[in-house]
């Protein structure tokens, strides 16, 4: 985080007391080089998966960021793929340093629970975008993705299993939502990114309620917890006709 590529604890802190739409255009020339980016082998393993599922003519990778999902778009996708994010930040680091080879590549900036398209995606991935969204904000967002999405069409992204209540990565996200949640209560505009707010029992009911069938896939490249759970599963929720 705090390597010379990286943002200083003076910048984190500049971006953390913005909006999310400010911090994230203050951190993306930097967002590359810290802990906030999906991890490459994440990235592989969903592509890998997805690969299998294909081929798909037409993706969109929500939240796209500095684009490492429209990356992964470029390798299972053979006509058209698409970029969104609200960041003009993000979007300008994502056209420079993101070029798949293949397809074709546009980015959008638009609020992913307002998106401008029809229903003319075969595929919406997303990385590491959800803790952006308070559990009420669910249901409409997940109405966003099913009407940019043609009939059969997938919703995909990956989920990391939540660690054990006595390991320190759990009290470390622990911290870091109560933290949160004392600067949203104090200070404004408001910083949305929570990581315990994400539960995939809740996020499966409301997208079986918007008109989704949800199914999970391990992704076998990260392994087993000692009670035989995956380690990384892939959600993959299809729009019903």
């Amino acid at each position: 985080m705090f390597s010379p590529e990286g943002p200083s604890l003076r910048e984190l802190a500049v971006q953390a007391l913005s909006s999310v739409e400010r911090g994230y255009d203050l951190l993306a020339p930097k967002f590359d080089h810290t802990p906030f980016r999906t991890p490459d082998p994440v990235l592989d393993a969903v592509a890998s998966a997805l690969r299998g599922m294909g081929p798909f003519e037409a993706g969109l990778d929500l939240c796209c960021g500095t684009g490492a999902g429209v990356a992964v778009l470029g390798r299972v996708c053979r006509h058209r793929v698409t970029g969104v994010d609200f960041s003009a930040g993000m979007l300008e680091v994502a056209r420079e340093r993101t070029r798949p080879a293949g397809p074709r590549v546009s980015w959008v900036r638009a609020d992913a629970r307002a998106l401008p398209f029809g229903p003319v995606f075969d595929l919406v991935v997303s990385f590491g975008a959800l803790g952006h969204f308070l559990p009420r904000e669910l249901p409409g967002l997940f109405a966003q993705v099913h009407g940019v999405l043609r009939p059969g069409g997938s919703f995909a992204f990956p989920v990391l299993a939540p660690p054990r209540p006595a390991s320190r990565a759990y009290w470390m996200l622990l911290g870091f939502d109560a933290v949160m949640r004392v600067r949203n209560a104090v200070w404004r505009p408001p910083f949305v990114m929570y990581y315990r707010a994400f539960r995939l029992s809740d996020v499966r009911r409301e997208l079986e309620r918007t008109g989704f069938e949800a199914d999970l896939h391990a992704l076998p490249e990260f392994g087993h917890r000692r009670d035989g759970s995956p380690r990384v599963r892939m959600v993959v929720a299809r729009r019903l006709p």
